[in-house]
């Protein structure tokens, strides 16, 4: 079944998609519902329910500021990593609901963590409700975070998994198929994902969120190597990009050579966006915030270094990177997973190394045949 590229990559906030984004995006969309059945000015109190992975990693993995920025309707990409809009809700006791409604919010009392109970269809589970001033239930709803930031209500959670196929030119289950269309129409993967997205948003806005996600990587990138101090969670843990980078550039400088130097530097770039993951900074699911350092390093790899062998332009092999990874992403949620909660943070990983595999095959001129072997 055919994932969309604007599924596979999308722009959130670490430390984690199913964790962090997901719940951002369910609370979001219930503070919508509530506009939607007219009760939204009724609300005088909300409450969110976490359950069982949500519950017990929660607090780690940044739940409760995520459903604060849900709450709030915050958008990823509007959010200034630096403002501190969760401190001021503790100090304030004080949410300011879609940014347009001030109500007491207490966040020992008003976001419970259920580690007992694991909901049947998800272990990612999260209930909202909203009151009245005399403590009526205005709207309840219940959301799972299913994996790379998706999100499906109670209601939805068995359509969303086993969902129509899109209406698109190319629809594929395998890696086969995928082969075999591309020989049959005559197009690379890259070019098959273009025909496939462009029937979904038109040309224009697929070439733009390209662009986008590019750009929101590579600042995330650049972020991670200059940005120092202690990550956020209670280790104490000092990061590592901005020192590496340092010693790096001094041995460059010193043009002290060393042929694996460049396994060095790509490294550094996969750490320096993990630690901005870590902090909660603003990234893409690539396909998942765990692993999400890995294809910005291996862009950064070929828009740096490789493209100089490349018969592609850089904007151009970055292009063809992103779709044919987007493809590959597609292979492993139809027929595997990308969710950590399924997994493992291994399966996370491997999916993003098999991605960018096959992205820089097919940024570097390869035929179909060698970027799936890539994957």
């Amino acid at each position: 079944m055919y994932y969309s590229f604007f599924e596979i990559f999308s722009i959130g906030v670490g430390p984690s998609s199913s964790h962090t984004v997901g719940p951002m995006r369910a609370a979001k969309r219930y503070v919508e519902n509530l506009k939607a059945n007219e009760v939204f000015g009724k609300v005088s109190r909300v409450e969110t329910t976490l359950y069982g992975s949500l519950a017990l990693t929660g607090e780690g993995h940044g739940t409760v500021k995520a459903v604060i920025y849900g709450l709030m309707a915050l958008e990823a990409e509007a959010i200034d990593p630096e403002k501190p809009y969760v401190v001021a809700v503790q100090r304030d006791k004080i949410l300011h609901l879609a940014q347009e409604k001030a109500i007491a919010f207490d966040l020992d009392r008003d976001v419970i963590f259920d580690k007992q109970t694991f909901l049947p269809e998800h272990s990612n589970g999260m209930t909202f409700r909203a009151f009245d001033k005399d403590g009526r239930l205005l709207l309840e709803e219940t959301y799972f975070s299913v994996g790379g930031g998706t999100v499906a209500r109670k209601d939805e959670i068995k359509r969303r998994i086993e969902r129509e196929p899109y209406n698109v030119p190319y629809n594929f289950d395998t890696c086969a198929e995928l082969i075999a269309l591309c020989d049959r129409h005559n197009l690379s993967i890259a070019e098959l994902v273009t025909a496939n997205e462009t029937a979904l948003f038109g040309r224009e806005k697929v070439l733009a969120q390209i662009e986008k996600i590019d750009r929101v990587m590579q600042a995330s990138l650049e972020r991670g190597m200059r940005t120092e101090g202690i990550l956020p969670g209670g280790l104490n843990l000092p990061r590592k990009a901005p020192e590496i980078a340092k010693r790096l550039q001094e041995k460059f400088l010193n043009n002290d050579y060393d042929p694996l130097m460049i396994i060095d530097w790509l490294n550094l770039w996969g750490f320096a966006v993990a630690e901005e993951n870590a902090s909660g900074g603003q990234i893409v699911t690539a396909p998942t915030m765990g692993s999400a350092g890995i294809i910005p390093a291996v862009m950064r790899y070929f828009e740096r270094i490789a493209c100089k062998k490349s018969e592609n332009s850089v904007e151009e092999g970055t292009i063809k990177f992103l779709l044919t990874a987007s493809a590959i992403c597609s292979l492993y949620r139809t027929n595997a997973s990308i969710s950590g909660a399924e997994v493992g943070c291994q399966g996370e990983v491997g999916v993003a190394c098999s991605m960018a595999a096959a992205g820089l095959a097919a940024a570097m001129g390869g035929t179909n045949k060698q970027n799936c072997h890539g994957a």
